[in-house]
């Protein structure tokens, strides 16, 4: 069953005060997204709740990393066409940055078809397709074969050229940005990985960070751009119920920035 939240996001309050000669230009305050409230609260997160900082990073690194069921990279075809089900037609899936529906079918390195997209690029890290963040479905969507290439290993950030059928999501010479629909879950699929993989398992330390071009470094920036489209683009159905499987069915692990935006901000 998939939990129920009661979520706040940013209140805009507009406040004018009166002059001598008229009236001044409006102040536009805002207010920090509210606490969400999940049914895993009691259970899952009981021991991450009320903590921040590195303190709350620390917690949620135990949590979702303990009694994880790990898959092996061929296995993840099929899971991907579970988690990324199209929930208007159960023959395709819905690709990451261009939002297209396309037959589960065709999956492969044609053009035309859809293949495995490791949002953290796998040589951030050098961890390639190993089993561990080679092959967590937290991170791996289903992405059509050229915009999946156009990407490449490309940092996170604004502005660009528009990617043909991309979607809207838009590249240069050292960064990407998906389309406004994808920006908040890239950003709580990254800021999962810096959360899950920490350097005490056999793999690099992940980490975002404010720069672009980070190559082969265990580094993806920008970390503020991210925020910035995590609080933009709040979790929808879609990507609540992606969490909802893979914790229900693959991984037996939840993303907790899905279950809980507001502990982005509250870590970073």
């Amino acid at each position: 069953m998939l939990a129920t939240r009661i979520r706040s996001w940013k209140s805009v309050a507009l406040t004018t005060a009166a002059v001598l000669v008229g009236l001044a230009a409006p102040v536009v305050t805002t207010t920090p997204a509210a606490a969400t409230t999940t049914a895993y609260d009691s259970t899952y997160y009981k021991n991450a709740i009320g903590k921040t900082g590195t303190s709350l990073k620390s917690s949620l690194h135990t949590i979702i990393s303990a009694n994880v069921t790990k898959i092996s990279y061929s296995a993840v075809w099929n899971a991907l066409m579970a988690t990324d089900q199209d929930p208007n037609n159960s023959n395709n899936v819905i690709l990451l940055y261009s939002g297209v529906s396309r037959a589960k079918s065709l999956n492969g390195g044609d053009v035309g078809d859809w293949n495995r997209e490791h949002v953290w690029a796998k040589s951030h890290g050098d961890f390639g397709e190993s089993i561990g963040p080679g092959t967590d479905l937290h991170h791996l969507r289903p992405a059509d074969v050229q915009v999946n290439s156009i990407r490449g290993n490309l940092d996170f950030d604004n502005g660009g050229s528009a990617v043909t059928n991309g979607g809207g999501s838009t590249v240069d010479s050292d960064s990407f940005a998906p389309r406004a629909a994808d920006r908040g879950d890239v950003a709580r699929m990254i800021l999962y990985m810096a959360v899950r993989y920490d350097g005490g398992d056999g793999f690099a330390d992940l980490e975002p960070n404010e720069k672009v071009g980070n190559g082969s470094n265990p580094y993806i920036g920008k970390l503020s751009v991210l925020k910035t489209w995590n609080e933009a683009d709040p979790p929808s159905a879609f990507e609540e119920k992606r969490n909802q499987v893979i914790y229900d069915t693959y991984q037996h692990n939840r993303n907790p920035f899905i279950d809980h935006p507001e502990w982005v901000e509250a870590i970073w």
